[in-house]
């Protein structure tokens, strides 16, 4: 392998484990919202305590789960320089303003109120320990904003113009706004939110299933499993108007998620096959016919482009049309899940064992939708960094291949042994959960203690 190919692969593998990070904690900072609104209004019942557990609970999680990100994050941006220079010697003018808004805005505003967040219960009020937890979720979600609003410009790039070569921005409302931005938003957000109700609902069932549940575990578990069930159906829909967005905007990332060969009206739906892009055929195909015309533009008899018509100008076709099939495998499974679920508790009966081991099993699997569905957006878009203007092979560094092997080798020796921690922490964390303190506010005095000499 080339410089070119490993260098992709490291950044793919820097990217995608990253992206397991904020892809849970856009959500789960929402819900610790939701649990502390709910321990406000349960102030002095039973239930009050409970909440506070699994707000105590999640708290932690969403700590450890924010510290991985930023470190995972800033290995990340590195790269830019060391692997893609090329990227950002074209690209800079609209690439580092983005990044550095996401950095002056939402991690900003993150850092200043993580700490009263984490450390404030008990010295300062509840307002004021509420209001530093929903501007915590505001920061999450606005710096989801500025990074997909990047991502989304190098999809479909709008409002620049090239002077000697170098990109500069003419119109930044539509840099940030660009066509495709306000689908793939939407898609994330929704993304995040069913990663995150699945890890709750699946620590939670875990904590069932070991007897080390406290009293906020199935209330952590009810919200979890309705907001999984409301979730999906909006992701289904919003997955299919990124669809016709994409269809528009990048048909070739189409014609190679669907394995669509030839330009076609009426295409069919491939449920499965075996892409041959040697013989430009998909084998052992199972169709169903018009039905790709049908879902992808809405009309059984519109017109498909085919790869055929992107001659040395498309993506790989099978990490796309398999990655495309595992994400849709995983959304289909979340469905059927989270619907059964929430029925039973809808019927006021307790979930059964088989329920929860279904959903202990399903704890991670955000995780894999999400990293499938990152698969067919960047993948699908080579061979461009910046579709249809800068290709990725003029924009890599050139670095000898064993010196980017050895530091891949390196990064992914790092990221397995992070991995493996993290679970394991998130499993530690689920069998011992620790009791919150009272949590009355304490005068300054009481809060820090001075003590003389003994």
């Amino acid at each position: 392998m080339d410089a070119l190919i490993l260098s992709r692969i490291q950044f793919a593998a820097n990217i995608a484990f990253h992206i397991l990070f904020p892809t849970i904690n856009i959500a789960l900072c929402w819900f610790l919202v939701y649990f502390r609104l709910r321990h406000g209004a349960a102030k002095g019942t039973p239930a009050a305590q409970d909440w506070e557990e699994a707000y105590y609970l999640w708290t932690k999680i969403f700590a450890l789960t924010f510290a991985l990100g930023v470190v995972t994050g800033i290995t990340m941006s590195f790269q830019f320089g060391t692997n893609w220079p090329g990227f950002m010697q074209k690209a800079g003018n609209i690439a580092g303003p983005l990044l550095g808004y996401e950095v002056l805005t939402a991690f900003f505003l993150e850092a200043t109120f993580l700490g009263v967040m984490l450390f404030g219960r008990g010295r300062v009020s509840d307002r004021v320990h509420f209001f530093a937890t929903l501007m915590v979720a505001a920061g999450t979600t606005l710096s989801a904003f500025w990074i997909l609003s990047l991502n989304s410009w190098m999809q479909t790039p709008a409002g620049y113009e090239i002077i000697d070569g170098q990109f500069h921005a003419t119109s930044w409302l539509e840099v940030i706004f660009n066509p495709s931005f306000p689908y793939r938003l939407v898609h994330k957000l929704l993304a995040s939110a069913l990663t995150a109700s699945f890890l709750i609902a699946g620590l939670s069932a875990f904590q069932l299933l070991r007897n080390t549940a406290n009293g906020g575990t199935r209330r952590a578990l009810h919200a979890a499993v309705v907001a999984a069930a409301v979730v999906i159906p909006l992701q289904i829909l919003a997955g299919d108007m990124h669809g016709l967005n994409t269809l528009k905007h990048q048909p070739a990332k189409i014609a190679a998620l669907e394995g669509i060969w030839h330009t076609e009206k009426g295409a069919p739906l491939t449920l499965f096959g075996w892409p041959n892009e040697k013989e430009r055929r998909t084998d052992y195909a199972i169709k169903l016919p018009k039905l790709g015309s049908l879902i992808l533009a809405h009309d059984s008899e519109a017109e498909i482009k085919g790869l055929n018509e992107f001659p040395n100008a498309h993506p790989p076709v099978a990490p796309v049309f398999w990655s495309f099939r595992v994400m849709v495998g995983v959304g289909v499974l979340m469905l059927l899940v989270s619907w059964w679920c929430a029925l039973t508790l809808w019927r006021r009966a307790s979930l059964s064992t088989w329920q929860l081991r279904l959903l202990a099993a399903m704890t991670f699997s955000g995780w894999v939708s999400t990293l499938a569905g990152w698969f067919v957006t960047e993948i699908g878009r080579q061979p461009f960094l910046v579709y249809g203007l800068l290709r990725t092979a003029d924009l890599v560094a050139d670095h000898p291949p064993g010196m980017v092997l050895s530091t891949l080798i390196a990064y992914l020796t790092v990221y397995a042994f992070l991995l493996a921690s993290y679970v394991f922490v998130l499993m530690y964390m689920a069998e011992h959960p620790a009791k919150p303190t009272p949590d009355t506010p304490q005068s300054p005095k009481a809060a820090t203690p001075i003590r003389g000499p003994a």
